[in-house]
């Protein structure tokens, strides 16, 4: 009796033990999704542009002064990083680790960032832009810039994250997005990129005609499972459809980060942080493959 009273704790150790590096992994085990855009419109100065996205950290730390996750962006060797909301998060009152990150990427190059609803949330929102301005981060809540490149540029753009709004607003593209964004990029016919947290407001984004979005916020959909995809994601609920990777409508494609840290529920399974690289080139247009 004793004996197997000893082997069954041993196995609850074991299984325990198990149960955790998995957990562990999961969690902190970093991925990086590479994929390649193709667009006709794209000015051929941009062929073979490298674009890093860094999405949804909410404050999580890759190892000291964020080596790991820095030491991946190095390895991808980005032409420029695109940061699409939810750097901080709401319920930690330090961001050391996001601002450890910020100031680490900023040495390998160029961030363009766009507010995500922890930003809002937090109360922090313009403190945050201040210090992201201050350290040489684009901003790009509700404007646009140029990247220029060899004699040839294209505009990228980003809006700012809309859940200040009422959800009834916030329906099939009824509220001010669209004019935002028509305001934004009207009488501009450069090839376009748009930074935005939201996924779900793709129709909205076709509606515009932005060739490329890069958004996050949806966490992979937390829990992953074969063959279905993501459980939940917060603005689109239980089996969300944009979760990951590519997603296109009409001559726009959309690509939706797993994201890199955690909120409010604090475990992911078959869903490792993910960082995104994405080089542009020539091609047919909208094609997009890993």
């Amino acid at each position: 009796m004793q004996k197997r009273t000893v082997y069954a704790c041993l196995a609850a150790g074991c299984f325990t033990a198990a149960a955790g590096a998995v957990c562990y992994l999961e969690n902190n085990a970093l991925s990086t999704t590479r994929l390649t855009y193709r667009s006709s419109g794209l000015p051929a100065a941009f062929d073979g542009f490298r674009i890093a996205q860094v999405a949804d950290l909410h404050d999580k730390c890759f190892g000291a002064g964020q080596s790991r996750l820095l030491a991946a962006l190095r390895g991808v060797r980005p032409d420029c990083i695109v940061m699409t909301g939810d750097l901080i998060d709401r319920r930690r009152r330090e961001s050391g680790a996001a601002w450890e990150f910020v100031r680490g990427a900023a040495q390998i190059a160029p961030l363009y960032f766009v507010t995500g609803n922890h930003e809002n949330w937090s109360g922090k929102a313009p403190a945050v832009l201040r210090a992201l301005t201050q350290a040489g981060v684009h901003v790009l809540d509700d404007r646009c810039e140029t990247i220029a490149r060899a004699g040839d540029s294209i505009r990228i753009a980003g809006v700012s994250d809309e859940t200040c709004q009422t959800a009834e607003n916030r329906q099939d593209g009824r509220d001010c997005l669209f004019p935002t964004l028509h305001e934004l990029l009207e009488g501009d016919p450069r090839f376009t990129i748009l930074l935005a947290h939201h996924p779900e407001r793709l129709a909205t984004y076709a509606q515009a005609g932005i060739p490329l979005v890069f958004c996050g916020h949806a966490h992979g959909g937390q829990f992953r499972l074969p063959g279905i995809g993501g459980l939940y994601a917060p603005g689109q609920g239980v089996f969300p459809k944009y979760t990951a990777g590519l997603h296109t409508a009409r001559s726009t494609t959309m690509i939706v980060s797993r994201g890199l840290g955690n909120s409010l529920f604090p475990l992911r399974l078959h869903n490792p942080p993910e960082l995104v690289l994405v080089t542009l080139a020539s091609g047919a247009l909208g094609d997009a493959s890993a």
